[in-house]
């Protein structure tokens, strides 16, 4: 039987197996937004570590912006 469509991406995307079992993938795009994006990247500013690929990178602002009264400052 053929692979399903979700095995064949996985499958392109897998960079190794790590000694537990489990998958490391390559992830080709970043999408940041202001909630969480700061921790990881002082986790990557703490181990000394640098985006591989930071022109893949994608910020957008989902989690501040009001759906009622957006006319009124915060």
């Amino acid at each position: 039987m053929g692979k399903t469509l979700y095995q064949k991406v996985w499958d392109a995307h897998t960079v190794g197996t790590l000694s537990d079992g489990r998958t490391q993938l390559f992830i080709g795009t970043h999408l940041i937004h202001e909630v969480t994006s700061p921790q990881a990247f002082g986790m990557l500013r703490d181990l000394g570590l640098k985006v591989k690929y930071p022109s893949r990178t994608f910020a957008t602002i989902d989690h501040i912006v009001p759906t009622i009264n957006q006319d009124e400052p915060a």
